[in-house]
């Protein structure tokens, strides 16, 4: 694992219509992130967070059905090139959302550096809605499928490229919502999902060696997307789209400490807190929980 952090906030709480996920970032750091890091030798530079502009609720886009696609764009353009400076300069990028629209702008910034990134998306839902399938218009529930190269040009070509990523690299763990546009496109594009009832049927640890097993010769780099709301809301209550049903915090650690003895993570992002919705900010410290996990945090 890159020793050389940078931890960048991207307070988006535009593509989707719950307020307060803007204020993830400053949830997770007063959870202690920094100072988690730190005690595992990590080099830690916190950027701050990007600036996200307001929408003027005089002006509406008529000639779009995506809820703030303005704003969006604008926030993750300015994302890409924060993450992509970061990477250029050898170092880590650790973004903090934030809602999952975010996720455009991460994959921006970090796949232009790689031939073949893959990509580890652990969420309860699976992102791959566009503006013909979404049920909301809500761009959070669209990262995966504009990262793919699907979806509103004026997102999908955030940081001058298109596409991003490719299906066969890219592997869901713990999808249990998934719209029927969003299976259509999974089937069609025969991208790897791992629902609750395999992660049930096989156990987290055969799951996690599957997922590095298949990318394993395949990618030259890893972007983990973690999604808070990927855990059961017993253990991560702070998130605008709960759904019943989700992976444990114990075994959320498991796939945490498994990526890290793994080695193959190169960048991340930790999304969907939303403190205002959380009990004492429970959401923001499974969250450092589980990052500690990640950057090799061990139980002896």
């Amino acid at each position: 694992m890159n020793r050389k952090l940078s931890i960048i906030g991207a307070p988006m709480d535009l593509g989707q219509n719950r307020r307060g996920v803007d204020m993830g970032p400053s949830a997770i750091r007063y959870a202690g992130v920094v100072e988690r890091l730190e005690q595992l030798q990590y080099d830690i530079e916190d950027l701050g967070d990007i600036h996200i502009s307001q929408p003027d609720r005089k002006e509406v886009i008529e000639d779009s059905p995506l809820r703030n696609l303005y704003e969006v764009a604008k926030g993750n353009e300015q994302l890409a090139m924060t993450v992509d400076a970061e990477v250029q300069k050898g170092r880590f990028p650790l973004v903090l959302g934030g809602d999952h629209s975010i996720a455009i702008g991460s994959l921006a910034g970090v796949a232009k550096h790689y031939q073949n990134l893959g990509v580890i998306w652990y969420d309860a839902h699976g992102d791959l809605n566009t503006s013909e399938t979404s049920p909301s218009g809500n761009i959070h529930g669209m990262p995966l499928a504009v990262s793919l190269g699907i979806g509103d040009e004026r997102l999908v070509n955030i940081g001058g490229y298109e596409p991003k990523i490719k299906a066969e690299n890219v592997i869901i763990i713990g999808a249990r919502s998934l719209d029927e546009g969003e299976k259509e496109l999974i089937k069609e594009k025969g991208i790897k999902v791992y629902t609750m009832h395999e992660i049930d049927r096989l156990g987290m640890n055969k799951v996690i060696q599957e997922s590095i097993n298949y990318l394993a010769n395949k990618v030259d780099g890893v972007h983990l997307s973690l999604d808070l709301d990927g855990l059961d809301p017993q253990d991560a209550p702070g998130v605008g789209t709960p759904v019943m049903g989700g992976m444990s915090y114990r075994e959320s650690h498991l796939a945490m400490e498994m990526l890290a003895e793994a080695d193959i993570i190169t960048s991340a992002e930790f999304v969907e807190v939303n403190p205002i919705l959380d009990e004492k900010n429970k959401t923001a410290s499974v969250a450092v929980g589980l990052m500690g996990s990640l950057f090799g945090e061990k139980l002896k």
